[in-house]
Parts: C-alpha cells; structure tokens; sequence
C-alpha cells in the first residue's frame, strides 16, 4: 500500500487546462456560487499565474500589486481587470504572500 497521497498539481493543470508542476506554489478556492479559481507561483518569475473558472480559464498575470479596490462601482475589487469578490481576494493575498520567497528565487 503507498501511504504517498496523489499530487494536486496534475489535476489542478487539467482543471484549468495551465502547466502546473511540484515545482509550483499552488492554491485552489472555491467560491459560494461553485466557481472555481486556480493559483499557481513559479520559483523565480515575477508574476503568479491565476486562473477563474467563471471566466473561461483564462490564464492571468498576478502579482503583490494586482488587487485594486478602485473599480467602476465603489467596492469594486479586481484583480488583472478580472472582478472578483472579498473572499476571492483574501484568498488571492494569502497566495501571493506565501509564494512570495519564490517570486524572489528563494528556496
């Protein structure tokens, strides 16, 4: 018997359709409404790669300054130009911040 839980990674990649490997920082969150949003920080890139189901997968570009509470409508929250609720964006800092040793290419 392997007592070796099955990584995350591959089936996180195939969820989001992104490389995701054991090399990558990787979160996952699931909003109230099912919606589903991938995290995933490769050691030594300046940005973090971010997916959301509820806008077809696509791949952005995060990093520490990203999330902006300055939308159109006042308590607006973005992220890339992508809207994303207040949990969301706790979720979202709380990747950045433990991933951020790797942003710098630390171990």
């Amino acid at each position: 018997m392997n007592d070796t839980p099955p990584a995350i990674e591959p089936f996180l990649a195939n969820l989001c359709g992104g490389e995701i490997t054991d090399k990558d920082y990787v979160g996952y969150f699931m909003n109230e409404h099912g919606e589903e949003m991938v995290f995933a920080q490769r050691r030594g890139e300046k940005t973090a790669r971010l997916w959301h189901s509820d806008a077809d997968w696509e791949l952005y570009r995060v990093g520490d300054h990203s999330i902006r509470a300055d939308g159109e409508l006042k308590g607006m929250i973005t992220v890339a130009g992508l809207i994303i609720n207040r949990e969301e964006a706790t979720w979202l800092a709380s990747c950045l911040a433990a991933s951020c040793h790797l942003r710098a290419g630390r171990p």
